[in-house]
């Protein structure tokens, strides 16, 4: 945004020297009249307005530009002429909310937070410096990238996808409820096996579908046995079916770094093991998401 008055102070430095010297060298090629000046160098007006008397070029009149005759004038009428106005060339809007009166910027128009974006087009003219420090937008208020409703100055989390619920510091709320499913390895996997049927690949799609459809923050899978076999074996096998799971949804789209996986062995039935239906419900693989919460 400094670039808006770096152009105008430029601009402003040029017109100057250029009307300085334009109008100099007028006076200094003609051969007919100056201003006449008195002992002082001031010159001495007529009765009109802004004029002054003329007389023949001597050595005693030289060529010199003057307000009071009109040879230096205020273009955008902000009250400041253009030989000390660093902008002269304001447009009415500019003008509307004021210009400098004195200083490096005298003639430009107020910029009253210093964010680069003058007044008389900032919808938010009062920023601090600390909402100055993280960047304004074209509307002079705080930058908020990822359009949380948190701006960056404080946005602790400001990378948020957009659509996601966020908390006072702009970080992603936590939904308390999370997608749980659990599936049955006796349709997923053969007896005392890790790789998948052609019955197990329908019911991953549609988890996978489930998964696709929410703000992941992340999915834990974790396999479970029966007690049949020993604790090793058990441990073993309830990894590596973990494992398979997650390949297979890792394989389609869902990322690495989102899914963790383990496995459980025999320790944690949710049924009992003496009969064969709570052994069959033991055996599973348990799909936990934590998802973020939707606007």
């Amino acid at each position: 945004m400094s670039d808006y008055f770096n152009r105008k102070i430029l601009i402003g430095v040029v017109t100057g020297t250029l009307l300085s010297t334009a109008v100099t060298s007028s006076l200094a090629s003609s051969a007919d009249t100056h201003h006449l000046v008195d002992s002082r160098g001031n010159p001495i007006l007529t009765k009109r307005l802004d004029e002054c008397v003329e007389t023949p070029k001597t050595p005693n009149t030289p060529a010199k530009l003057f307000k009071k005759c009109g040879d230096i004038i205020d273009r955008d009428e902000d009250g400041i002429f253009d030989d000390e106005d660093v902008c002269p060339d304001n447009t009415p809007e500019e003008l509307t909310r004021g210009v400098y009166q004195s200083g490096p910027k005298k003639g430009c128009p107020i910029d009253s937070d210093n964010d680069g974006v003058p007044d008389y087009r900032d919808d938010c003219p009062r920023n601090t410096p600390l909402e100055v420090s993280k960047g304004v937008d074209s509307r002079g208020c705080p930058l908020d990238t990822d359009q949380d409703g948190v701006a960056n100055y404080r946005d602790s989390c400001p990378g948020t996808p957009f659509g996601i619920k966020v908390d006072e510091n702009g970080c992603a709320r936590i939904d308390p409820k999370p997608v749980v499913r659990t599936l049955s390895t006796d349709i997923l996997f053969d007896i005392d096996s890790a790789t998948l049927t052609s019955e197990a690949l329908p019911i991953l799609d549609d988890l996978l579908h489930q998964i696709e459809g929410l703000f992941i923050q992340n999915v834990e899978v974790v396999g479970h046995t029966d007690y049949n076999g020993t604790d090793e074996h058990n441990q073993d096998l309830s990894e590596r079916r973990a494992r398979t799971v997650v390949i297979y949804l890792t394989d389609r789209g869902v990322p690495t770094a989102k899914i963790n996986s383990w496995g459980d062995g025999e320790s944690n039935p949710i049924a009992s093991n003496e009969d064969s239906e709570g052994r069959t419900q033991n055996r599973r693989v348990e799909v936990r998401i934590m998802k973020f919460e939707r606007r």
